[in-house]
């Protein structure tokens, strides 16, 4: 006869609700200065990143890396805090700092006077709109289906 299980500790859920929240803001946070640092990535910069050079120092067009990023990884935040925490509104602590985020950085001037995310830069302004879509649109696929994912 095998021995029975012990039953896990009650106590592990909001520890674990707990951590979920806290790792999908701090996922929120690296994503989202990942994705300002790479919103002036260019085609040339495949080649002067190598040499030491800054992003955004090479030449031809803007690569559109960071949109893609911005899709892919706050979707996956979003997925992340709601499947650890099982809870719906885990997800807006996350959005709202990567939106802050983005809404800080569009509007603080470096010393030499540059936007972080400046207006000219059409990359940075869709990855915007792409970054919050991505938390919305699971937002609103959460609301329709009516229940947590598996």
């Amino acid at each position: 006869m095998a021995p029975e299980a012990k039953p896990p500790w009650a106590g592990w859920d909001p520890i674990i609700r707990t951590g979920g929240v806290v790792v999908s803001i701090l996922a929120a946070l690296v994503s989202g200065f990942l994705e300002i640092n790479l919103s002036t990535l260019r085609a040339g910069d495949l080649v002067t990143i190598w040499r030491g050079d800054a992003i955004g120092s090479g030449g031809g067009p803007l690569l559109g890396l960071s949109i893609l990023l911005a899709l892919v990884l706050n979707y996956a935040i979003a997925w992340f805090a709601v499947a650890t925490t099982r809870r719906r509104w885990s997800l807006g602590p996350p959005w709202a700092l990567w939106t802050l985020l983005m809404l800080f950085a569009a509007g603080v001037r470096t010393d030499e006077g540059d936007y972080l995310l400046g207006g000219e830069n059409w990359i940075a302004l869709v990855m915007i709109l792409v970054g919050s879509l991505a938390y919305a649109v699971y937002s609103y696929r959460l609301i329709l289906k009516g229940r947590l994912p598996q």
